[in-house]
């Protein structure tokens, strides 16, 4: 079985870069009855060095990305090296050449399997395209051709499925799970490719904890920055405060961060997984979350405050000494919260940060592939 990978373009800072290097060893480690085989579709490596200010890329430059993969692509059917059976898997599902690719096996009679991975889009009021663009007819009905043209949605959170379900396609989410989950298996909740994950932070595991909260989240309104910062200049006297993307860290550097940190703080009011929050976990630092988004599902409440204290800049005023309190619990008594944060990292590393659901999916068509 072959299994053609568009992947994302590479940001070092980010797991994508990390992506490149490890979704195809995982995705060749299904316990497949055959071998399989993974080809990268990788886009130009000459774009220009900009990012989109609050955002981890630039919104002209991911495009260029995404066209060149899309001529590889259609390279590769013209020349006949696409052929009935295989897979052609997105890992980030908002992207426009799936209707290119759908275009080519529906008129050349090329029987592929689809797949997406998705991270946002308009349907999350929070996201850049919900905040800038809305509920506008284009995005919307470009939104739904993609989640049509896969044979295979694939979501890392309940929360994700069913903001999907409800903003973008209308439906209730109970009668979504079932007729897409269960019935055809278009949708499919999925952790996110990243069992490596343990292993790369390994190095920075027991590092000598200092007094240290950081936030490791976008500078975007979205992730709300201002109540970290003002929490800093209430409480600079006892604890640092870092917003990471102010400090342009190089992957090692963020890593040493984590290590030392005793807290990872989030006031998101977008977030569909929050893998830095994980990350955190697995160094040992707390992840203090608010009771909203799909932290309300991945987190029980020993990790969270009440959604109501963030949930915007005068609801944070009113609460503020409430959620100093909840920091100073956390920082206070570092030392009695390790085997709670030890026990969450088990849990989130099995349910959301392995693919085994996407493994199952593609090792159904390779059995079938098998004994036909």
């Amino acid at each position: 079985m072959k299994i053609w990978l568009i992947d994302l373009e590479s940001v070092e800072t980010r797991y994508t870069s990390e992506w490149k290097v490890h979704v195809p060893k995982i995705l060749k480690k299904t316990g497949f009855m055959n071998d399989v085989e993974v080809e990268i579709v990788e886009g130009s490596d000459d774009i220009p060095d900009a990012t989109t200010p609050g955002a981890f890329l630039n919104f002209g430059g991911t495009n260029i990305y995404k066209s060149t993969q899309i001529e590889k692509i259609a390279t590769a059917f013209t020349k006949g090296k696409i052929k009935s059976g295989d897979h052609i898997l997105f890992t980030d599902a908002w992207h426009p050449g799936i209707i290119n690719i759908k275009y080519m096996t529906e008129l050349l009679g090329i029987e592929v399997i689809t797949h997406g991975l998705w991270h946002a889009g308009s349907y999350d009021p929070a996201d850049f395209l919900g905040r800038l663009v809305g509920d506008k007819p284009w995005v919307r009905h470009a939104e739904k051709s993609f989640f049509e043209c896969f044979d295979h949605n694939y979501f890392a959170s309940d929360f994700h499925i069913d903001m999907f379900l409800e903003n973008l396609l209308g439906k209730d989410p109970r009668d979504g799970r079932m007729n897409y989950m269960q019935d055809v298996k278009k949708i499919v909740r999925t952790g996110w490719p990243m069992e490596y994950t343990q292993d790369s932070l390994a190095p920075f595991k027991g590092m000598k904890k200092r007094n240290l909260i950081l936030f490791p989240h976008r500078v975007a309104p979205e992730k709300q920055p201002d109540i970290f910062r003002d929490l800093k200049e209430t409480l600079s006297s006892d604890y640092d405060f870092v917003v990471c993307q102010d400090q342009r860290l190089s992957k090692v550097e963020y890593h040493n961060l984590l290590g030392e940190a005793k807290m990872v703080f989030s006031a998101n009011l977008q977030e569909t997984l929050g893998i830095s929050a994980y990350e955190g976990a697995l160094l040992d630092a707390f992840p203090l979350m608010p009771d909203r988004l799909s932290y309300t599902e991945m987190y029980d409440d020993y990790f969270k405050y009440p959604s109501d204290w963030t949930k915007d800049w005068d609801s944070y005023i009113a609460n503020k000494d409430k959620l100093v309190e909840k920091i100073h619990w956390v920082m206070n008594d570092y030392k009695k919260h390790e085997i709670e944060i030890s026990k969450l990292s088990t849990f989130l590393t099995d349910e959301y940060f392995s693919c085994k659901h996407l493994k199952y999916v593609l090792q159904s068509y390779n059995e079938k592939t098998s004994t036909s």
